[in-house]
């Protein structure tokens, strides 16, 4: 395994946790967009495991400080509901700015998880330089939420890189035939591949360990990680 450093870092007027090797500086970056629990122990793991494979890994934080390290989830389920479109793409694409930039990265990807798997795919469709994006059970529900401007059906068709999307099929909050529109509109894109995973009756959010003692869930996260894994190496590698 790859020795890392961690710390927090500031990027203009946001926090972010960074994750790097310490012997290289690696060419290759991956922009993490967290669930609910903003950057708590479980993204902080996930950030670690991306950089020893030899990645440069940057977590937004989602609320400004706030995370299931100090908040409770049903806080942070009502600071969810005040999330801007606009305004939180707007700090993803400084955080991708500072990994194409002072980070030295030539290639950088994003991967998301629920409210974070929505967002990449949004970013995604905004932001030509990203190298992949990988949405765990992104959180695209029938009906716009109130905060919600953007539909990430009808935005997809502008991503250009190639696209993960991991779906369980007893997802509560995004119906199976939304994510049937979904990979339709993902497979519609003439530039860019779809690699569509279906884990039956795995659950929304299958890949918090919250929900692992359901055997399903955790057999869901154990085979799809390392496939994630081997995606960002694949997609963001020099050449």
């Amino acid at each position: 395994m790859t020795p890392i450093e961690t710390s927090t870092v500031r990027v203009q007027n946001l926090s972010a946790y960074l994750a790097r090797p310490v012997d290289e500086r690696p060419r290759s970056g991956m922009l993490l967009l967290p669930m609910v629990t903003g950057i708590g122990e479980q993204v902080r793991d996930w950030a670690d495991a991306i950089a020893r494979t030899g990645i440069t890994a940057l977590v937004w934080d989602t609320f400004h400080g706030r995370s299931v390290d100090n908040t409770p989830v049903p806080e942070l389920s009502k600071l969810m509901g005040t999330l801007d479109d606009e305004r939180a793409l707007a700090e993803q694409t400084v955080l991708l700015d500072h990994l194409l930039g002072q980070l030295g990265c030539t290639k950088a990807g994003v991967v998301g998880w629920c409210l974070g798997g929505r967002f990449a795919l949004l970013l995604a469709a905004r932001d030509s330089r990203l190298a992949n994006v990988i949405a765990y059970h992104p959180t695209v529900p029938a009906t716009l939420a109130p905060q919600h401007t953007l539909d990430p059906l009808a935005e997809v068709a502008g991503i250009r890189a190639p696209v993960m999307v991991l779906y369980p099929s007893a997802d509560s909050v995004v119906p199976v035939e939304v994510f049937g529109r979904l990979q339709s509109a993902l497979q519609d894109r003439a530039t860019g591949a779809t690699i569509a995973h279906f884990y039956p009756g795995a659950e929304h959010g299958f890949s918090d360990r919250g929900r692992h003692g359901t055997p399903v869930n955790a057999a869901a996260f154990a085979t799809s990680w390392p496939q994630a894994l081997s995606f960002m190496q694949t997609t963001t590698a020099e050449g």
